[in-house]
């Protein structure tokens, strides 16, 4: 496109390259940026004038209106005049494309603006919501509209420390176990927090029969007295866990002092210098390693007593069961699923444990090892598998939960030649779970929620947080197949039907305390029902007696009328307030009801318009409730 003759006269001849300087190249922009520099190299020239701001790369900022009147200072031919205003227009288009871009992503800006316009809507129709809330509770009093800037401001500051707080309780409490922030309470109801934790169905068909004496455990566990709380901790069944449960999560006038890196705490009772609580968090082993029913009942009155050099004679077992009885020994235990405590238990010896300072005293003596060999022959059966584990006849760890749950003594102890196997087998396990079904407590492994609310009700002792239901664990790690499980269950065959009575009756017991407690909540709700609409019925008694009445100087002889209503309203208020005082349970039978209504039916003939009324209020109270 060719340009005008006056234009090209008043632009004058076009720049002439040097001698000496490059050739034309094929890319425009470094033919450009050539002749830029080879402009600028002349003296006086519009271009040096021009490039004689800040270096390449280099910028002044937005406001470069200095740098647009170099150029016109500079020039001092009319070539150069006429040159410096396009050399302008071009930087000037550059910098305005390089200003509109910084200001797109100038984020820290645009974020501090929208955040401040959000703060100030914000605040302005909470400003308008407040006065309008204002204006109509105090009137003319308070003139929120016309707030000045400090209020302004000082709503501002409100409503950021409020957002301020509720971030930083969600950062604190992020989940919903935290006790400091209940939101769920107010958008929808609770779910059960005492769900079944295998996700299995809440309802069960029950396979035992049970009495309402063993459904029902309600212990009235005097702390301050002399009752005492005995934990019988088999191995692998979670009992360190709900063993600390007991020293550190128990809510208690006097809770138990536990010292940073002491395993023991002290349970001290409330101005005594006596423990309460009987378990390895509190008193230790003090009678021997994981200690089993056998040795727990002929050993713990006396070191309670203070009798630990004592022998134990088997003549005084049963006095020391009556002293258990009067001292009020209240046993607790937890049971696990067998397959996973025996895999667990494996575990465990195979990474070095061996419980040699068991003691297993029964009789009054520890057995021989000839009625109790050992399993290995070195200090301890680390590393073995489970092949070996499973194949030695006098291990420990099979049917160890009826074993340490039953009462050694009717089978003559760890001497197997008393009795044949099938009938020591037999009483091991009747013998087990009359203990346990006799026991003040116990719980499962598998249902930690459970567990926690029976212990709850047994005890009426609450703990400070909730158990956790751990499902991932040493054992369940463990990958066997069906051969194996079934080996492991006929290894364990006693402690597999010992299980299947426990959960049977620990879920029953579960079911009746909880429909106990519903029970509980519905004849509170009528008795405060009752209450309420006696006192309904009174009140409008009340008032519609001293409006019939308004002239109490007037003689009653002269208005017989009233005088008939107010006897028999009186009379139906006395049977009302009789009905109203019994309770929920005892309705009468409909022969009594006959007789009532026919020993009253002179009465509702006399007083035929005072019974209409009544029948209005009676309605009127059914529609109010």
């Amino acid at each position: 496109m060719a340009l005008p003759a006056c234009a090209a006269r008043a632009l004058g001849p076009p720049l002439q390259l040097e001698r000496g300087a490059p050739a034309r190249t094929t890319c425009p922009r470094r033919h450009s940026r050539v002749e830029a520099e080879l402009a600028a190299s002349r003296p006086g020239s519009v271009a040096a004038s021009v490039r004689a701001g800040p270096p390449r790369g280099v910028s002044r900022g937005f406001n470069s209106q200095p740098l647009l009147d170099e150029p016109l200072k500079a020039s001092s031919s009319l070539a150069g005049a006429a040159r410096a205003p396009l050399f302008a227009l071009l930087l000037r288009g550059r910098r305005r494309r390089m200003h509109n871009l910084r200001r797109r992503w100038d984020l820290g800006s645009l974020c501090r603006a929208l955040l401040t316009r959000g703060l100030a809507a914000l605040g302005h129709s909470l400003k308008h919501v407040l006065g309008a809330i204002f204006s109509k509770i105090f009137g003319p009093l308070a003139s929120v509209g016309n707030m000045d800037e400090k209020s302004n401001k000082l709503l501002l500051a409100l409503v950021m420390l409020f957002l301020f707080a509720v971030i930083v309780l969600q950062y604190v409490c992020p989940g919903t176990e935290c006790q400091l922030l209940r939101l769920q309470a107010f958008s929808s109801p609770l779910p059960d927090p005492y769900r079944s934790e295998d996700e299995s169905s809440a309802r069960f068909v029950p396979r035992y029969n049970f009495s309402r004496g063993d459904l029902l455990r309600k212990v009235d566990f005097d702390i301050k007295g002399d009752d005492l709380i005995v934990f019988l901790h088999i191995q692998k069944t979670g009992g360190t866990t709900f063993g600390r449960h007991l020293v550190r999560n128990i809510q208690l006038e006097q809770p138990c002092e536990c010292r940073v890196g002491q395993k023991k705490c002290t349970c001290h009772r409330p101005g005594k210098r006596e423990t309460w609580l009987f378990s390895r968090f509190s008193t230790g082993w003090s009678c021997g390693l994981h200690a089993d029913w056998t040795e727990l009942t002929s050993c713990v009155p006396a070191v309670v007593d203070g009798k630990r050099d004592a022998r134990l004679r088997p003549s005084r077992w049963r006095i020391f069961q009556i002293l258990d009885a009067a001292r009020n020994f209240h046993y607790i235990t937890i049971l696990r699923d067998p397959v996973s405590r025996y895999l667990s238990e494996w575990r465990h010896v195979q990474r070095g444990a061996t419980w040699k300072a068991s003691l297993h005293v029964c009789d009054g003596r520890p057995p021989t090892s000839e009625e109790l060999p050992s399993c290995y022959t070195g200090d301890d059966w680390s590393g073995c598998p489970l092949k070996e584990f499973m194949d030695c006849p006098y291990n420990l760890a099979n049917n160890r939960q009826v074993r340490m749950l039953s009462d050694l003594t009717l089978v003559g102890c760890y001497n197997l030649s008393v009795m044949p196997e099938k009938q020591r087998n037999k009483v091991l396990l009747e013998s087990a779970k009359s203990n346990l079904k006799h026991m003040a407590f116990f719980g499962l492994t598998e249902f930690q929620r459970k567990t926690q609310y029976l212990f709850e009700k047994t005890f009426n002792m609450n703990f400070i947080s909730p158990f956790t239901q751990y499902n991932t664990t040493r054992a369940s790690s463990v990958e066997i197949n069906d051969e194996l499980q079934k080996r492991i269950e006929g290894l364990n065959f006693l402690d597999m039907e010992l299980y299947s009575y426990a959960k049977d009756l620990f879920l029953q017991r579960y079911q009746f305390m909880r429909q106990k407690e519903h029970q509980e909540a519905r004849r509170k709700r009528q008795e405060q029902r009752k209450f309420l609409k006696g006192r309904f019925l009174q009140t409008h008694y009340q008032t519609q007696s001293q409006g019939q009445n308004p002239n109490p100087s007037q003689n009653p002889s002269q208005n017989p009328n009233l005088n008939a209503s107010q006897s028999g309203t009186q009379n139906l208020f006395q049977n009302l307030i009789q009905n109203l005082t019994q309770s929920s349970g005892q309705n009468p039978s409909p022969k009594e009801n006959q007789e009532s209504q026919k020993q009253n039916s002179g009465q509702e003939q006399s007083d035929g318009n005072t019974s209409n009324g009544t029948h209005d209020y009676i309605g009127s109270v059914e529609k109010w409730r």
